[in-house]
């Protein structure tokens, strides 16, 4: 599995006492980029969609669902496509996933706040990663955020994707650090489960500034 570069585990802890955090991993869509969710939330009002559908369908559908698949890197967009709008109206809906993933698409821009601390946590001797369930598909985003991380781990690639716990213990093992060593941010609250569970220091993020200033009081410094 490809994990991208490994951090030196000599990087200092940033903080003083008993927590000595060495590492923060930001998930992208909805953290570090703009959420997807509000594009979903979005098309299903337009469309006239039951709220929450897409997501609920995303949940129900399971490992073997198709965005499930799509995540993992077992599917294509043209077969997920298919698949998903197979689902969709198994379910009793008509969804278009070319239309879906634009939208999406159109929503992952950067958050300058994000980017801004991302820098300042490496400056000050933490590792810095990127924990992002994604699919593959020419001129992503994330292709050019790769250089702000010390470790960049997609879900695609790995074969794995978050709610996974193995996914979250792979990327400690990369970072070479414990869980209790660990942050981790991420909008969705089934992925943070199982990360607390493991013993990171979890945040959701809700509201950008909110989510910085709690990582703030936990790092020992302003972002």
């Amino acid at each position: 599995m490809s994990a991208g570069p490994r951090p030196s585990p000599a990087r200092p802890s940033a903080t003083v006492g008993a927590v000595g955090y060495r590492a923060v991993i930001f998930d992208l869509g909805g953290v570090v980029l703009g959420s997807p969710l509000q594009a979903i939330a979005a098309y299903e009002l337009e469309q006239g969609i039951p709220e929450g559908f897409v997501n609920r369908l995303v949940v129900d559908s399971g490992r073997e669902g198709a965005w499930s698949r799509l995540e993992r890197g077992e599917l294509g967009l043209e077969a997920f496509y298919e698949a998903f709008e197979a689902e969709c109206e198994g379910a009793g809906q008509k969804v278009s996933g070319s239309d879906l993933m634009a939208r999406i698409a159109e929503v992952a821009a950067p958050r300058p706040a994000m980017l801004d601390a991302i820098s300042s946590i490496r400056a000050r001797g933490l590792a810095a990663a990127a924990l992002t369930n994604n699919w593959s598909r020419d001129g992503t985003q994330e292709s050019t955020l790769r250089e702000r991380f010390d470790v960049f781990l997609e879900s695609s690639v790995l074969g794995l994707r978050k709610p996974d716990p193995r996914i979250y213990e792979h990327a400690c093992r990369v970072l070479d650090v414990t869980p209790e060593q660990a942050i981790f941010l991420d909008d969705i609250g089934r992925n943070l489960k199982p990360a607390r569970a493991l013993g990171m220091t979890t945040i959701k993020v809700e509201a950008p500034a909110e989510a910085l200033a709690a990582l703030s009081g936990l790092i020992g410094f302003e972002l």
